[in-house]
This record gives structure tokens, C-alpha cells and sequence, in this order.
């Protein structure tokens, strides 16, 4: 195996963004934090997962076809009238969201450290402006990427872009992450980005994913992480079960 491949299969590493914080030094090992990219719904605000079941009956079709793909297949006439059915209970939904517990924390220590934060979502522009307006107004998220974008999550295109916009030269190696779905972990480890998975009872079983670096319960886990130096607990490759078990113990609240 060449020093390559055997350093790709290491956890993810990023150096402490505490500056008096030792046990990490900043080198090729453990790089600067550049920026950390959110999902939306489930991850910024509480999961509202009813909607998709919602959007399928109205689409017509089944749980095993993504939403966005079929959309997209549609006649250009055809996807705008899908859109705007599966928008109406999106809208809905919004007027209930909740943020996710530790969100202004986790928001504010990342400003106080000179984090940049972006935003990387299958939902729209009206929820994802809502959920910013109500619940943390003074925070800056830019780019943001919607639904507009294409090609979506699990492609790595949104968080690539984003990289890009930040004028960042290793894609999405210097970022990381923040979902709680396959689509966010996928997206970020195709990116090149470390992941995080906030976890729950639906999504426990992404914890041992091979794309999932990281578990946490709620947002404000990682100011302590970040604070002391981010460390992979799950490696790049399905041969540690060492990793894996660390990765289990995350989900011990559930």
C-alpha cells in the first residue's frame, strides 16, 4: 500500500482552534479547520421527516425512488408543477421548525473563531431563509446552496462549489461536514471533507457508515471538539472495528 492510500485511510484530523490548546500541532497530519458546511433540515433545525413521505404520495411514487431525481426526469413543464406541490408542504412545514439544541452555541463559537460557515441542502431557498430569520439572525452563512443548485447531495458538487467560493485550493479537504443523513456524509467524504453525523433514532445505523468520521448527540458537542483539535473516530476504510466501536459508544443516549 503506498503512503497515499495508507494515509487516506487515517481519521480525519484538523489542528485545535484554541491557540494555547498543545496536544495537536498544526502540520500535514492535523491542517488548519477552513470552514464548516451545514444541511438544513435535521441538522440546523429538528428533523421533519413526515414531509418526504408527504411529497412521495404526492408525486406518486415510492420510497425508493429519490425525489429530486424523479423531478428532474419530468418533462421541463412536468418538473415546475412538482416543484411547486412538493414547496406547498415544505412551506408548511417551516411555520413549525425548531432549531436543533446547541445551534446558536455551536454558530456563535464558530464566529468567535473566525470559522467560515456555509450552507449545502436539498430544500429550497424559502424554509432554509425562514429557519436563519427566526432563529439566528445575526449569523452569516455564505454560500448558501439550495435546491437550485445541481447537481444535488450526494454529489459533492455543492460542497465543492462552495470550497471553490471560499477560494480554497484542496476542494473540500480543509472542511467539514454537519448532517444527518447518508446524502450529507457521502457528499462530504466524496468531497473530500471529514463528516459529521448528528445522530437520532433514524439515522443510529449511519454511525458505522464508512463515510461518517465523526458522532454527536446535539450541535454544541463540537465547540469542545473543535476547541481541543477535531479527530476522526471512524477511519476511511470498514477494516477497524476499533473505530467502529468508538462510533457506537456516540449512540448510547438512544
Amino acid at each position: 500500500m503506498n503512503d497515499q492510500k495508507q494515509e487516506d485511510l487515517k481519521p480525519r484530523r484538523f489542528a485545535p482552534l484554541h491557540s494555547s490548546t498543545a496536544p495537536l500541532q498544526v502540520n500535514k497530519s492535523t491542517p488548519p479547520l477552513k470552514g464548516v458546511v451545514f444541511d438544513v433540515d435535521g441538522t440546523l433545525c429538528e428533523p421533519q421527516n413526515y414531509m418526504f413521505s408527504e411529497m412521495r404520495s404526492a408525486l406518486e411514487i415510492p420510497k425508493s425512488v429519490d425525489i429530486l431525481d424523479h423531478i428532474h426526469s419530468l418533462p421541463e413543464k412536468e418538473q415546475q408543477i412538482a416543484q411547486e406541490k412538493i414547496q406547498a408542504i415544505e412551506r408548511r412545514a417551516m411555520l413549525v421548525q425548531k432549531p436543533q439544541a446547541g445551534l446558536l452555541e455551536l454558530m456563535e463559537y464558530l464566529t468567535e473563531r473566525g470559522v467560515r460557515k456555509g450552507i449545502c441542502t436539498r430544500n429550497f431557498d424559502t424554509p432554509v431563509n425562514h429557519l436563519l430569520t427566526n432563529f439566528m439572525p445575526s449569523q452569516l452563512f455564505d454560500p448558501i446552496i439550495t435546491r437550485a443548485f445541481r447537481p444535488p447531495k450526494p454529489d459533492p458538487a455543492g460542497i465543492l462549489h462552495i470550497a471553490k467560493n471560499w477560494a480554497l485550493d484542496d476542494g473540500g479537504n480543509s472542511l467539514i461536514m454537519v448532517g444527518d443523513s447518508i446524502d450529507d456524509m457521502t457528499a462530504g467524504y466524496r468531497a473530500g471533507a471529514a463528516t459529521v453525523l448528528l445522530v437520532n433514532e433514524q439515522n443510529a445505523h449511519l454511525a458505522r457508515h464508512e463515510h461518517t468520521d465523526l458522532c454527536i448527540t446535539r450541535l454544541d458537542e463540537l465547540v469542545s471538539i473543535l476547541e481541543e483539535g477535531f479527530v476522526g473516530q471512524v477511519d476511511r476504510s470498514e477494516k477497524n472495528p476499533e473505530t467502529k466501536q468508538m462510533a457506537t459508544e456516540a449512540l448510547q443516549d438512544f
